[in-house]
């Protein structure tokens, strides 16, 4: 497996002594061979709480750096990806980074590279257009690109191969380099209730039909009340079915979310459905919370359509 190859170039061209404002700040430059892993990068920089830019023109670097030194600016970790889709733009990068250098703005040059095979079975199995294959081969473009980028390789402080990469192994190296709080890293869980007769939750990553259970709308004492409420939470809970479907559904949680963790992934929403998201739905949503918090997890609890159809579930 290939491993980042970290460079600590502490400066660049032995730049003037920052003030307190620069020191605080993280610039990070991102750049690299197409199909390399550029975009993995910027998605797991954002999900570490950088301010993150792709494509962005290289004369653009110094005037977003600047405005993060504003008074009450709150933005003081930004990265950045300068590449070749940049077009005649890109020739600018070498002159943005020595004024970041001349002005005492410390930045980190990441950059992103993989063997010519690797590249080309990324893009045949993409189906992308390579940014310099306009006139020349997939092959061709791969070797322009190498050479102009020849020179940001050079003077890399960060060099990441990602030939033998999987796209959750890149996000790991990046996260090893680069979070503030790493190795600890967290999920944080959406744990929602919804009802079935309003359709489902578009932004779900799990979804629980858990209308098999007994329906406390069949219970005239508790049918305008709500999951939240402890007659029906009582009622729920007390079933047979519920507490053997807790053991079973808990136990799979345990299972399914440290390996979410391991692949890299920052957020989960677990949507639990009942008929009209009033009754059973609420309550297993909450006793799901509270589980997924014993474990540390960061939880957020939403009810859907718990107001939709009082009365009626």
């Amino acid at each position: 497996m290939a491993t980042a190859d970290e460079r600590d170039t502490a400066t660049h061209a032995s730049p003037p002594e920052p003030d307190a404002s620069s020191a605080e700040r993280e610039i990070i430059i991102i750049t690299g061979m197409s199909g390399a892993g550029r975009s993995e990068a910027m998605h797991t920089f954002e999900d570490l709480g950088y301010f993150c830019i792709d494509n962005l023109p290289p004369a653009f670097i110094g005037q977003l750096v600047a405005l993060t030194a504003l008074p009450g600016s709150r933005v003081h970790r930004v990265a950045v990806v300068c590449d070749v889709r940049g077009g005649s733009f890109f020739s600018e990068l070498s002159q943005a980074l020595d004024a970041l250098s001349e002005e005492g703005h410390p930045y980190q040059l990441v950059f992103l590279t993989a063997d010519d095979r690797t590249l080309v079975q990324r893009f045949k199995e993409t189906r992308r257009r390579h940014p310099l294959a306009d006139e020349r081969s997939l092959v061709q473009g791969i070797r322009t690109e190498r050479e102009l980028l020849r020179p940001f390789e050079d003077r890399a402080d960060v060099t990441i191969d990602t030939s033998n990469l999987r796209p959750a192994e890149l996000r790991a190296v990046i996260r090893e380099r680069f979070s503030v709080s790493a190795p600890e890293r967290t999920l944080t869980v959406t744990v929602s209730s919804f009802g079935f007769k309003y359709g489902l939750p578009v932004d779900a990553d799990i979804v629980m039909d858990v209308r098999f259970l007994p329906n406390p709308y069949y219970v005239p004492r508790l049918r305008a009340r709500s999951g939240l409420e402890r007659p029906v939470r009582t009622f729920v809970l007390e079933q047979v079915q519920t507490e053997e479907f807790l053991t079973r559904w808990f136990d799979l949680l345990d299972l399914l979310l440290p390996e979410y963790l391991t692949e890299g992934k920052t957020h989960l929403h677990i949507a639990m459905g009942c008929t009209g998201g009033m009754h059973r739905s609420v309550v297993l949503a909450e006793q799901t919370a509270e589980h997924l918090r014993r474990h540390d997890y960061a939880v957020n609890v939403t009810h859907r359509d718990i107001g939709k159809d009082k009365g009626r579930e």
